[in-house]
């Protein structure tokens, strides 16, 4: 067992420990999808931020182990769609639960084809359409660096949010300070 000073364990954590940890921070949820020689893929994914709004940019990690991983790395796009928390199921979808991949996991939801040729959910939050600028390979993942090409906003209904291994509802409330 490691020896903690100060309440700080030392560097050399297991992986199963540092899964522990960032189970604490709390992500919104989005499906990341690509589209290459007719097929459509996807997956669950809470690693999305921002990186530079001129050019809008995005930066997302991809773990080269996933079902849809070779179709993204292969089509040179992606999209991200962020989910309203009534997508919960269709998280799961794409999440792997139940043993679904590649095509099955579009069963729930209408989709559309955006410019890129990436898949979009109708409906979602918001949709952001991508093409790959950069793939950084690192670890067991991959960071994406993507160039925005194209953007949807359609809800206002609050978001999916994945904390502790459990979903949960971002909502306006929050903007005005409530429960704090």
């Amino acid at each position: 067992m490691n020896q903690q000073v100060n309440g700080f364990r030392p560097a050399d954590v297991e992986a199963v420990e540092f899964r522990s940890v960032m189970r604490n921070v709390a992500g919104a949820v989005s499906i990341i999808t690509a589209s290459h020689g007719g097929a459509r893929a996807g997956l669950t994914a809470t690693s999305l931020t921002a990186l530079s709004a001129e050019p809008p940019a995005v930066l997302v990690c991809v773990n080269r182990g996933a079902s849809a991983w070779p179709t993204i790395e292969r089509a040179g796009h992606f999209a991200i769609n962020v989910l309203a928390a009534r997508h919960q199921s269709i998280a799961d979808r794409f999440a792997g639960r139940g043993g679904l991949k590649g095509e099955e996991r579009f069963g729930e939801g209408d989709w559309t084809r955006l410019v890129t040729g990436a898949p979009a959910l109708d409906g979602a939050l918001a949709v952001l359409d991508c093409e790959t600028e950069e793939a950084i390979e690192r670890h067991s993942h991959t960071i994406l660096i993507g160039r925005v090409k194209a953007i949807r906003e359609a809800g206002t209904e609050g978001a999916l949010l994945y904390w502790r291994g459990l979903y949960g509802k971002l909502d306006e409330s929050l903007q005005h300070g409530a429960g704090i």
